[in-house]
């Protein structure tokens, strides 16, 4: 969903340059990436815990894992 362009001011926070995200601009959470591209800034949300909602909503495997340490030492074998 693309919103229209908005004009913006920018100001001084400080020894920062800052600008005012209008409301339909705001972004979820409270941390972002700022990345520039060419002339323009890019800012994206920092999205937190969504890996685990994706796993929590997969369906359960019907299969069992394979043995894959078959072939390994034991664990008190391995030299570090």
């Amino acid at each position: 969903m693309n919103s229209p362009d908005r004009h913006v001011r920018l100001f001084r926070n400080g020894r920062n340059q800052a600008l005012r995200i209008p409301r339909e601009f705001e972004l979820e959470g409270d941390e972002a990436i700022l990345r520039r591209e060419g002339d323009s800034l890019i800012i994206s949300p920092v999205r937190k815990g969504r890996l685990l909602a994706v796993l929590a909503a997969l369906e359960p495997l019907d299969e069992p894992f394979p043995d894959v340490d078959t072939d390994l030492p034991p664990a008190d074998d391995v030299a570090l």
